[in-house]
Formats: structure tokens, C-alpha cells, sequence
């Protein structure tokens, strides 16, 4: 149920990016079942290709803890990573990632490509599929059905 939980945070955030005009993807780093970070797309407001979500939640976590490394925290984020923000979480050195929409195109948790946890890396990434999938993946397809529908027009 605390997956849930926070997974709700994450679709919450995902609906603010929505707002903003970007790819509805929220993400929440918790440590202790404290929420310490969180953040949502921006790469269209910052003009800056890496502000993902998974990204932003790391940034303000490392922020609050001073620190780099995320020790012993869980990332929830609405949408299975790209291979971007797998590197990332092993770098963070989360512990794990649970995540809601798989991504059949870009997902490097295991559904397009394994990054998280391939051989090389020395850093492994419990990973949690599909929590809140179906909620996840609507705001994503509402979204693109949306924009496809204005530019039709």
C-alpha cells in the first residue's frame, strides 16, 4: 500500500507537468518513508534536455540529504526510465525504483533495454513494475490523444 501511496505523489506531479505543457512524468524520492525529493518534466520550461522527472526528484533529494549519493531511498516515478535516468539512479545509488507505465520504446528497466541492472554495472537497482500502471499510462495517453487532436486541426 505504500507503494501506492507514493505513486499517487508521482501521478500528482505528473498532472503539474501536464499543466505546463510537457510529457506528463512524475517522480518522488523517499527515504524512511519520508518524501525528500520530487520533481516532474521540464525540459521544454528549462530548455534543458535532462530535466526529467527521475532527475529533478534526485537533484532536490541530494539537495535535502547533502549529499550524492541516495543511499538507501526508493524512487517512484509514473514511467518506466530511459536509459538517461537508469544512469542516474545507479550513479544516485538508489536502492530502488518502482515505477507505474512500462515503456516499450525507451523503458532501460528491463521492458526496452536493461540498464539498471546489466552485468557491467557495480551497482544493482531493486526494480517494481507496474504499480498504478493503468492510472499511469491513461495520463500519458490522454496526453499524446490530445496533442494529436490539436494538431489536426
Amino acid at each position: 500500500m505504500e507503494h501506492e501511496r507514493f505513486m499517487r505523489r508521482a501521478l500528482e506531479l505528473a498532472q503539474q507537468a501536464e499543466q505546463f505543457g510537457e510529457v506528463p512524468v512524475g517522480a518522488v524520492v523517499v527515504l524512511d518513508n519520508e518524501i525528500i525529493g520530487e520533481g516532474f518534466n521540464e525540459v521544454i520550461r528549462r530548455h534543458d534536455p535532462s530535466a526529467h522527472a527521475e532527475a529533478q526528484a534526485i537533484r532536490a533529494a541530494g539537495h535535502y540529504l547533502n549529499n550524492y549519493r541516495l543511499v538507501g531511498t526508493t524512487l517512484y516515478v509514473s514511467l518506466e526510465p530511459c536509459a538517461m535516468c537508469a544512469g542516474l539512479i545507479t550513479h544516485a545509488r538508489i536502492k530502488t525504483l518502482v515505477y507505474g507505465a512500462h515503456d516499450p520504446r525507451t523503458g532501460a528497466a528491463g521492458t526496452a533495454i536493461e540498464v539498471l541492472n546489466h552485468i557491467s554495472m557495480n551497482h544493482k537497482v531493486a526494480v517494481i513494475g507496474g504499480v498504478l500502471e493503468q492510472e499511469s499510462a491513461s495520463i500519458l495517453q490522454d496526453f499524446f490523444r490530445k496533442r494529436r487532436k490539436n494538431l489536426a486541426k
